[in-house]
């Protein structure tokens, strides 16, 4: 895994301004610290840090290929895990590689099929090529957004990075937050392409730009397909079985140690089950696994709304029946609080950071860098197999909203935090009617099958919402936080093969044992303990530890005092100083409000930011 970034210009000549591709190059060192390259020629400059993970000593970046009518160069970031099929294919074609990387494959891969070579790649993967033969570059992102690729057009060119910093470090453009930005940050709907900069895109899952003296073109190549499930239960099951099964083993080959993340919860559970497996088949082992625990969690735990359960009890069962070689990161509000920490979170996401569950995230990875340089992640199983409480609310399935907004205003939020903005930029956001606009554009995407209607209509519509906006706000999230740390995740979940397979599964198979992930249990309940198999849905963890919301009140009351904040101007003042002396018995919603506060007004002085509303 990697960092990428670039600058084509065709009325300048990036190679002569060496401190801009410097610039750009640095700020993707925490993402690639294992070594770093720049390829430079007329109109652009590529850069690239690199995290070895396959092939450490053959496979540095930018890789070029002469070409007599011009120089091909890629530079590369992800994991193309059917390398190995489409190398063989590739020399069958007459290629030849000088290294056993990926990377090389990619870059062949284009010289032989060009653009079409994404219809033919399985991975995660964001990379950048320059056509010298037509001094033309291409932008390509994996189909389900795996891995982020951001890019900007300035005057006669373009600046593209793997995160906001690098095109923002060339010092050709500078960090402004407009009220679109403002809407898409606290209207919490994740509209893909956008991001909270005025001018700035992020390229759209499953699609690839193309960029010359003609402009910009982008272009979808992959989109989830409305599809007629044929297949009986017992066949739907063991499909989702093998479909997982090749897609952990794909996911297993790193000439580096790797681990799994394991919360106990279904998904990781299954990834770590089946990782054991394959391990054992290859002679391998045992698999290595973290948890993030917070201090006295077990202890003192207390259902509330989103979690029944505690975690520790259920990751101490998993990694006793596979026989895990397991670790648990367990932090303390001191921990949560530090400023290091917290400075990294905010450094890593160029947004605000999700409080304590960002940077218990960050340094849950930190501990695992330690140890392990790959990991394999549980995430959006929940967004593939409907496990969210959203997905089994008749009230809020029904609501002409997206399900997790619906879920948050009836449940945490009730309209609280919309309550702490400055009503002059509230009225001016009109958040209302931009969050229904998006509803509006997501549900025109929504690929439909003939004659499917009532529930099984919605519940594609309501699948779809959150493969397409929920899942990107948490893959993002995961990249951000691992690859500050050097850190390379995985996501057997979002192999495309399995996403477009379940997509088409009716609902009632979805949940035919009447629970939630009912496919995703049935797949792997032969691999797992009866404790795990029981479990009910539980999300990430956030710590209950009451000196924690302590500490954000007494940090709040802090930023209202110095009155430094340059962002405190978007929020309700008087609003805020309640909030911030009310006891921490008031709740998640007090909590997250004073989240909200801290961290965007830290984030917009972290990014000096410019705010134009």
């Amino acid at each position: 895994m990697c960092g990428i970034t670039g600058w084509v210009d065709y009325r300048r000549d990036p190679t002569i301004v060496d401190e801009v591709g410097r610039a750009m190059i640095d700020t993707m060192t925490c993402r690639g610290p294992d070594a770093e390259g720049r390829y430079q020629a007329e109109h652009v400059m590529l850069g690239h840090r690199r995290l070895a993970v396959i092939d450490v000593e053959g496979g540095a970046q930018p890789m070029t290929y002469p070409d007599a009518d011009g120089e091909i160069a890629l530079t590369y970031s992800g994991e193309a895990y059917n390398f190995v099929e489409l190398r063989d294919e590739l020399r069958r074609r007459g290629h030849e590689f000088r290294t056993a990387s990926d990377t090389e494959v990619v870059l062949h891969g284009y010289l032989e099929w060009g653009e079409s070579l994404v219809d033919r790649l399985n991975g995660m993967y964001a990379f950048a090529i320059w056509d010298g033969r037509t001094e033309s570059l291409l932008l390509v992102r994996d189909r389900m957004g795996i891995k982020p690729l951001y890019y900007q057009p300035i005057e006669h060119g373009i600046l593209f990075g793997s995160e906001p910093k690098a095109i923002f470090a060339s010092g050709l453009v500078d960090p402004v937050v407009d009220a679109d930005g403002l809407r898409e940050l606290f209207g919490f709907v994740k509209t893909p392409g956008t991001t909270y900069y005025r001018g700035m895109r992020e390229l759209r899952p499953g699609h690839l730009l193309r960029f010359d003296r003609n402009g910009l073109r982008e272009h979808r190549y992959w989109a989830l397909e409305a599809r007629e499930h044929t297949d009986d239960l017992d066949t739907t099951i063991a499909t989702v079985r093998e479909l997982l099964q090749d897609t952990v083993s794909r996911q297993l080959i790193a000439d580096v140690p790797l681990c799994t993340l394991l919360s106990g919860g279904l998904d990781s559970s299954v990834i770590t089950a089946l990782a054991q497996q394959s391990l054992h088949a290859r002679g391998a082992g045992p698999v290595r696994s973290f948890a993030v625990d917070f201090v006295g969690q077990t202890e003192r735990f207390q259902p509330d709304f989103m979690r029944d359960t505690p975690d520790a009890p259920y990751v101490a069962d998993l990694a006793a029946h596979v026989g895990a070689d397991h670790t648990d990161v367990v932090l303390s509000t001191s921990d949560l609080m530090d400023p290091a920490a917290r400075r990294a979170a905010l450094a890593a996401r160029d947004a605000p950071p999700l409080g304590d569950m960002d940077t218990s995230l960050y340094l849950l990875f930190q501990a695992i860098r330690e140890r392990s340089t790959v990991a394999l992640s549980g995430e959006s199983a929940d967004e593939v197999f409907g496990g969210y409480k959203q997905f089994h609310d008749p009230e809020i399935v029904a609501m002409p909203t997206f399900p997790w907004l619906a879920l948050r205003r009836r449940t945490r939020d009730r309209g609280g935090l919309a309550a702490l903005l400055d009503p002059d930029l509230t009225r001016t956001l009109d958040l209302e009617t931009y969050v229904a606009d998006r509803y509006a554009d997501a549900l025109a995407e929504v690929p439909r099958l003939d004659g499917e209607t009532g529930l099984e209509r919605r519940m594609r519509e309501v699948c779809h919402l959150h493969l397409t906006r929920f899942v990107q706000i948490l893959l993002d999230r995961k990249d951000r936080m691992s690859m500050a740390v050097g850190l390379e995740v995985r996501v057997p979940f979002c192999d495309h093969r399995l996403v477009q397979y379940v997509f088409n599964t009716p609902w009632a198979m979805k949940t035919f044992d009447g629970r939630e992930k009912s496919l995703l249990r049935a797949a792997g309940r032969d691999v797992l303990p009866q404790s795990v198999v029981d479990r009910v849905k539980s999300p990430y963890p956030s710590t209950q530890d009451p000196t924690y919301h302590q500490a954000l009140r007494e940090s709040v009351q802090k930023l209202l005092a110095d009155h430094a904040a340059a962002g405190l101007r978007l929020f309700d003042a008087d609003v805020v100083g309640r909030l911030a002396e009310a006891p921490p018995s008031s709740g998640q919603l007090g909590r997250m409000g004073l989240e909200l506060v801290l961290n965007t007004t830290a984030w917009l002085d972290h990014q000096n930011a410019t705010l134009a509303v």
